[in-house]
């Protein structure tokens, strides 16, 4: 590709000399280095392309990083790094030891908080500004949300606590009419039906002013000029929905002209109270195929720059969230009482099939995890009806609260299908769902459980209802076989032994057991034999199944994908000193306790040593059992 002013941007003091028309050349320039990366690595592709003119915008009046410029999810800061000095590391982009894909203060002054989940930015945004006033600072904070922040109840808490004299303090909302999946709610039609003019606004904060400094009577009058005018304002336009939160509305405005953003962004500079701009984005912009079909092109696998066609897949294998689409697809089919519930994520949770076919049945309430939860309480209330609520792991973390106070002590029967557990890979700490285990199972009355594959899996859902409690499902999005023949039931807390050994007890969670299953071979190998154990559940264990294996297995191996100190290592940990197994020598492998960074799967696991090679020499060196040699193994 031929750049001309790209290459020469270094940071964003860059920006201060160029026109409007080097402006616009910049972002074509840019849209088209973000389409040739992501062609190879993957990423969040429409919503990055949506936003390249605002951000150039945003920089070319503001001065980061003194300025703060705050990132809701922050999946859409690409070009956001190609201005602040990261341009010669974006082919790394969401690579191991790469770039991250969200917002990443260790990378750069310019990111100020990790940011990967929806609805933290105002609140941020919030706390940095009342820093800034009570430090005697002048900097200004500009939080940049999307519409569909707005669907989540902790940005209506934070637009709550914004004081109408807080000056400096200038949101973004960023309205794409789009989050993952098209917005749901009444949030949303606000949005759609706004109709304000800027120029009108700004006269109106003038002579607002003026009326405010008259001696005695000015505060009074500005007050009573700000409910009458609140008023017309209603009969027309719903953006006094956002003044009655004390932001001074003004837009819609076209947020791919770089020059109406910069002229409006330089208006607001001096404004007396807090503003908020609506700009209005197309997602995927400059590319077709992303226009279109703006789903498929949110998250994206590598694909043709020149086409945008999605090249083919490296496994014909089914992924899990695929195969619990299918089949919950399925169970709604044959069961009319089956209903299922999802936070924004009915695409990438595989619900769209069902969402389609029975939408009466099959809900998406917008980026709010905690009503998820709750709400699906509701509708298990009475147990007439059989909840699913889809989520993905590191949203769960979201609604620890709901499913202690509103499914577990209420003793509903709703069936968790907890999408993403274990590395999320490229998404990197914020996306990782290896703490799921831990939280849940500090509720009483709460059922656990993982499948080492595609037909586990659908006999879990199948069999889960008739457990009658709370319960979680919990799985990776990795491809996955589906052996063939019928489905059978699974009793609550019963494990499966996989593979008989005398010198090692191996216990591996979920898909974790294919390692555990290598690791066997390899120690084989080395004349020793392990018995492998798929437990399918974490709460309840088998007991009585595990002490019967300890008391012929003295050395024992935990494996999953999950944090060390809280998952199912832990809990076997804790069960060996209940049940007085005191001489068992145990070695645990999970994630360990850091905050691991985004990187291909495969190099994740290799790092944090979860490969059959790794794992098998530890055990080899921790259990002293290079003591068995080939002759030893021969004679045997």
């Amino acid at each position: 590709m031929d750049q001309k002013i790209l290459p020469n941007i270094h940071s964003p003091e860059d920006l201060s000399s160029l026109t409007i028309e080097e402006l616009s050349e910049l972002a074509r320039e840019i849209r088209q280095r973000i389409i040739e990366v992501l062609s190879i690595n993957g990423g969040h592709l429409a919503s990055n392309l949506g936003s390249v003119e605002l951000t150039i915008a945003l920089h070319k009046v503001f001065n980061s990083p003194e300025d703060r410029l705050i990132w809701d999810v922050s999946h859409q800061t690409y070009t956001h790094k190609i201005l602040t000095g990261r341009n010669d590391r974006f082919h790394t982009i969401r690579q191991f030891k790469g770039l991250c894909g969200f917002s990443h203060p260790k990378e750069s002054p310019h990111d100020h908080f990790h940011a990967g989940h929806a609805g933290t930015a105002l609140s941020l945004a919030l706390g940095v500004a009342h820093n800034r006033d009570l430090t005697k600072r002048r900097e200004y904070v500009i939080p940049i949300i999307g519409d569909a922040t707005l669907t989540c109840g902790m940005s209506l808490e934070a637009m709550n606590n914004i004081s109408r004299d807080l000056k400096r303090f200038i949101v973004i909302l960023n309205d794409n009419a789009m989050s993952i999946s098209k917005n749901v709610g009444a949030i949303s039609q606000i949005l759609s039906r706004i109709l304000s003019n800027p120029t009108t606004n700004k006269l109106y904060q003038e002579v607002d002013h003026i009326i405010s400094m008259i001696p005695s009577l000015g505060a009074l009058l500005s007050k009573k000029g700000h409910k009458i005018t609140g008023s017309l304002k209603n009969l027309f336009s719903p953006a006094v929905f956002f003044e009655q939160f004390g932001l001074s509305y003004i837009g819609p405005i076209d947020g791919h002209d770089i020059k109406k953003m910069v002229d409006v962004l330089e208006g607001v500079k001096d404004s007396n109270w807090p503003v908020i701009i609506h700009v209005l984005t197309k997602k995927g912009q400059g590319m077709e195929e992303a226009i279109k079909n703006p789903v498929s092109y949110h998250g994206v696998k590598p694909f043709d720059p020149e086409t945008g066609k999605f090249l083919p897949s490296s496994s014909p294998k089914p992924t899990f969230p695929k195969v619990f689409g299918k089949h919950i697809l399925k169970m709604a089919e044959n069961d009319p009482s089956l209903v299922a519930i999802t936070p924004a994520m009915s695409a990438g949770s595989q619900l769209d099939g069902l969402m389609k076919k029975f939408p009466e049945r099959c809900f998406d309430v917008g980026i709010a995890e905690s009503h998820a939860v709750t709400f699906s309480g509701g509708i298990a209330y009475g147990k007439k009806m059989k909840v699913v609520v889809s989520i993905y792991s590191s949203f769960l973390q979201r609604a620890l609260d709901n499913v202690f106070h509103d499914i577990c002590l209420q003793e509903l029967p709703v069936v968790f299908c907890i999408d993403r557990s274990g590395l999320s890979g490229p998404d990197g700490a914020t996306h990782h769902g290896i703490y799921d285990i831990s939280f849940l199972n500090a509720m009483p009355n709460m059922v656990i459980s993982q499948p080492r594959d595609g037909k586990v899996l659908k006999e879990l859902m199948e069999s889960a209802f008739s457990w009658g409690r709370p319960t979680a499902i919990r799985y990776p999005n990795l491809a996955t076989d589906e052996p063939e023949g019928p489905l059978m039931y699974r009793q609550l807390g019963t494990g499966e032994i996989l593979a008989e050994g005398q010198d090692l007890l191996i216990i591996a969670l979920g898909h974790m057991n294919h390692t555990a299953l290598e690791v066997r071979e390899l120690l084989e190998k080395k004349g020793i034999t392990a018995t492998v154990l798929d437990p399918v559940f974490v709460k309840p264990l088998d007991s009585d199944l595990l002490c019967k294996l300890l008391l012929t297995h003295n050395r024992l191996v935990t494996i999953e994908e999950h944090s060390t100190i809280s998952g199912m290592g832990a809990i076997i940990n804790h069960f060996l000193m209940a049940q007085g197994f005191n001489n068992v020598q145990v070695l645990n492998f999970g994630i360990p306790e850091t905050f691991l960074d985004q990187g291909n799967y495969h190099d994740l696991i290799k790092e944090i040593g979860l490969t059959p090679e790794k794992i098998t020499q530890r055990v080899i060196n921790h259990f002293s059992l290079k003591g068995i040699t080939d002759y030893e193994y021969r004679m045997t």
